[in-house]
């Protein structure tokens, strides 16, 4: 029997990353409500009371960016020094460029459009070359993978006992790690719960445990996976009073395992907050990660990991690739073939299918892009499931 431990980590939306990775994505979204046609490449970098806005946008809108920092901050619930960090009084760095000519001409039409003899055929090209990857497994209702799906709602559970006054005295910045116990590649328990808060100065620790263990810890994950053996280990070096931004700087794209499977699966190693919908790194991964969850939706597979490629100014993937971890029931290479067929996954295709350019990054830059069960994201749609089957039933009727 193969056994072995897997671990994955989340972090509160209060954590300096992923505070960048939110004004990144806001800035985008705002952009994104006023022009829908908007190139943008959004980039953040905070630090104690200093938040810099740097990129290339190119639009025929103006925003005020460094309002949408500042009220992206105090949402977040630095709202005063009490957790060393003020969204009313921080200083705001702006920094801003235009998207590069050389870049946009191979953006605004692709390779195929150029060749074209048809004058109406204009399609984007890929924003950059690349490879991106997408994952489903059958570990979860939301086909995704369990070690990171638990340390997601982990995080949005400190958050949420937060900011609802369950346990006021909390801080905004966090993070969540669970390690799973798995036998014969499925997880039968959890091994390690780790929780790290911050929290106000005068709090008892003791307190701080007991509460996290009750009202996050207990309250999130199913008892079924909590043994007598389970560790849990709440704020391990102690005192956590000194975090956020004061404590340590953050920059948009440096959670990007967070973001994805945490680990679980390959990543590509581009970032998605502060993109527009023309960069593949985040258009043709959610695209990717479509793919997969309804390969294994259609039980092709009980694994599924898909790697795309670009080339920029390419619209067409360079190569479709599929790793099944020798569960598929279908031979890989016409589970392939049926995703070419089934899936067009060129950049213009993906933004139409899935209404990219709309304003609906903020909400996702926290606690993961995927496996979202609490929005209505158009790429964990289920919604392909029966072209696959179809086509592979055509297959091996030709057969």
């Amino acid at each position: 029997m193969k056994q072995y431990l897997f671990t994955s980590e989340s972090v509160t939306e209060g954590h300096p990353d992923k505070i960048c990775d939110q004004i990144s994505d806001a800035v985008l979204d705002e952009y994104l409500r006023q022009d829908p046609n908007a190139r943008v490449a959004c980039e953040v970098t905070i630090t104690k009371g200093i938040i810099n806005i740097m990129g290339e946008i190119t639009s025929t809108v103006y925003v005020d960016t460094a309002q949408v920092a500042r009220d992206v901050v105090l949402d977040i619930g630095y709202d005063d020094s009490r957790f060393g960090f003020d969204g009313n009084t921080c200083g705001v760095i702006t920094s801003i460029g235009k998207q590069s000519n050389d870049i946009a001409q191979g953006v605004n039409q692709s390779l195929e459009s150029k060749n074209s003899i048809m004058e109406n055929e204009m399609e984007l090209g890929a924003g950059d070359q690349g490879m991106m990857f997408g994952y489903a497994c059958k570990e979860t209702p939301e086909l995704m993978p369990l070690p990171i799906t638990l340390s997601h709602k982990l995080a949005r559970k400190l958050t949420e006992v937060r900011k609802e006054g369950v346990l006021p005295y909390l801080g905004p910045d966090g993070k969540s790690q669970v390690t799973v116990e798995y036998k014969d590649d499925l997880p039968v328990r959890i091994d390690t719960v780790i929780v790290s808060s911050q929290h106000s100065a005068d709090v008892n620790m003791d307190r701080l445990r007991n509460d996290i263990i009750e009202y996050v810890i207990k309250s999130t994950i199913p008892p079924v996976l909590l043994t007598k053996d389970t560790r849990i280990y709440i704020n391990p070096t102690g005192k956590f009073v000194n975090g956020g931004p004061q404590a340590d700087s953050g920059l948009t794209g440096r959670k990007i395992i967070v973001d994805t499977y945490g680990g679980y699966a390959k990543h590509g190693g581009g970032a998605f907050s502060g993109k527009d919908p023309t960069k593949v790194d985040r258009s043709a991964t959610y695209a990717a990660r479509w793919v997969a969850k309804n390969v294994v939706a259609a039980n092709l597979a009980d694994k599924c990991e898909i790697q795309l490629a670009y080339a920029i100014g390419v619209a067409r993937p360079v190569s479709v690739n599929i790793d099944t971890y020798g569960t598929n029931t279908v031979q890989e290479e016409i589970i392939i073939d049926a995703i070419n067929q089934v899936f067009d996954l060129r950049p213009s295709t993906i933004i139409r299918q899935f209404n990219l350019r709309r304003p609906i990054y903020r909400m996702i830059a926290s606690y993961g892009h995927f496996g979202r069960s609490d929005l209505d994201l158009p790429w964990e749609k289920e919604d392909r499931v029966k072209e696959l089957k179809d086509r592979i039933a055509e297959y091996e009727v030709i057969v």
